[in-house]
């Protein structure tokens, strides 16, 4: 049985893992994290994926209370400009189209009308109406949710609020540089030094040490799995500006550039702003200029470079070393899927933590495998929105549209555009919603039309969508704006009853 549990850094990543841990092991065993001043972590706004709401509630944070720490604000999902061709949007949101099967099959009644009076497609989504006209409240999920939600926070403040919260419960903080990691003779690591000569041992040793994977990457030698073949960007800029004006939209946005695209991230505070590119495609510092360029208000600092290459270690899990955030691999910010994948790998570890049987190879593999898949499957998501672009105006874009693709998801755009089918396969990171608004935000539709759809009479299905959208619209309209919801959560005493609607 694991007893000594040693997380190595602090960020996200390490005070998720020491939270998740103290409110699963209480009285079995130590939980310690050792990190270092003198080291920085990545630190930007942070945008995330509707399960970091299950992993909050999971370990007993309370939303209101999450959400002040960390000048939170709601997600209803992320807006994309110019990805198509400059001058189109389109939303990705937490929501759903109605039925994906037979004559009842909303978005291929929508193609088969090519009516404009029918409004945008995203008009047949509830979270999507919602974001177009910057409304938010929380669903009444006890009368079954008809979406989901998610959070923008600042990450520095995240985890600050865990630090405190976790070691509440029972984690040690140790600070301190590491300067050597000493392993065993079966190539286990049995301790760490650290700079003022202390040492620290354990049983189990998790890496959240980000980019610099001090000991799977570093100490361990992980090879790791490039996917820039796919994923060119390699830098982003960051810099955060001052928040203007009273609205705050609850989306994301990512806007294509040149080479590359930018980000916005709206806080109660401040707007996080970035800029993902390609340093094949655009020169680092016209790359500043253009994020420079985008900023909403006056910056608050100069602009930090950050680099970084996408793909994963080959292994999450060596000998008893776990790898988990940076420290495991990196997929462009494009989905807000990081957070996501240190949740996924983390619950699969707590799984195998928490079972009666013994933590043997076939585990350890079996560990290994579904992180790869799950890294797989979000390369290809990501991919999805480069290679379906009409836009030819630069390198880049040209680069990505002509470009080779994985083997996994060819099949799964073949699939789409000859016969309308959402292939899903095992350890997906989006469902076939997800890649529904993608299609059709990038105007991707099948070649032909299902004869099922022909079942329901045009009349039938105009009206059915027409009713849809109206029903929709009458939801949203008399919703609060984003802004007024979540100042009136602010102002409420903790424990006290959400804002009304």
């Amino acid at each position: 049985m694991v007893q000594r549990i040693v997380i190595v850094g602090g960020g996200a990543a390490g005070w998720m893992t020491a939270a998740a841990m103290t409110a699963s092991r209480r009285g079995r065993g130590s939980v310690e994290l050792v990190e270092s001043e003198e080291i920085g972590i990545i630190g930007v706004g942070e945008a995330t994926f509707p399960s970091i709401r299950a992993f909050n509630e999971r370990v007993g944070i309370d939303e209101a209370e999450f959400l002040r720490a960390t000048h939170g604000t709601y997600k209803l999902g992320i807006e994309f400009r110019d990805w198509h061709s400059v001058g189109d949007r389109y939303f990705h949101t937490f929501g759903n189209f109605g039925s994906l099967l037979g004559p009842y099959m909303l978005w291929g009644q929508y193609r088969r009308m090519a009516d404009a009076s029918l409004g945008e497609f995203g008009e047949q989504c509830l979270p999507t109406a919602m974001a177009m006209q910057g409304r938010f409240v929380v669903p009444d999920e006890d009368g079954g949710a008809p979406y989901k939600y998610a959070y923008h926070f600042d990450a520095t403040l995240y985890a600050a609020f865990l630090r405190d919260f976790s070691m509440r419960r029972g984690a040690r903080r140790i600070e301190g540089r590491i300067v050597e990691v000493i392993r065993a003779e079966n190539g286990d690591v049995k301790r760490l030094r650290l700079a003022d000569g202390r040492e620290v041992e354990g049983d189990l040793f998790i890496d959240c040490s980000g980019f610099a994977s001090l000991l799977l990457g570093r100490a361990m030698k992980e090879p790791f799995v490039d996917f820039s073949r796919w994923l060119p960007v390699d830098g982003a800029w960051a810099c955060p500006c001052e928040r203007v004006g009273e609205a705050l939209t609850p989306y994301t946005r990512a806007t294509a550039l040149e080479g590359g695209w930018a980000w916005r991230i709206p806080l109660q505070s401040r707007t996080g702003h970035g800029h993902v590119f390609s340093s094949r495609h655009i020169d680092p510092d016209v790359a500043r200029e253009q994020l420079m360029a985008q900023l909403d208000g006056k910056p608050l600092t100069e602009p930090r470079l950050l680099r970084f290459t996408t793909g994963h270690r080959e292994r999450f899990w060596v000998r008893n070393v776990v790898a988990l955030g940076l420290s495991s691999g990196f997929l462009e910010p494009l989905e807000s899927t990081s957070i996501f994948l240190i949740q996924t790998n983390l619950a699969h570890l707590m799984t195998l933590l928490e079972a009666k049987a013994p933590l043997d190879e076939t585990a350890i593999a079996d560990f290994n495998a579904r992180g790869a898949r799950e890294f797989r499957r979000i390369r290809d998501f990501i991919i999805l929105h480069y290679c379906l672009t009409a836009r030819r105006d630069s390198a880049l874009w040209r680069d990505m549209a002509t470009m080779d693709l994985p083997d996994t998801l060819a099949y799964k755009i073949d699939l789409w555009r000859h016969h309308g089918v959402l292939h899903q396969q095992q350890d997906e990171g989006f469902d076939e919603t997800s890649w529904l608004a993608i299609h059709a935000g990038m105007r991707h539709w099948p070649q032909r039309t299902d004869p099922v759809l022909n079942e329901l009479p045009l009349d039938h299905a105009r009206d059915i969508l027409q009713r849809r959208r109206e029903a929709i619209a009458r939801a949203v309209a008399p919703l609060p704006p984003h802004h007024a919801y979540l100042a009136r959560l602010m102002n409420l005493a903790q424990g006290a009853q959400r804002p009304a609607r």
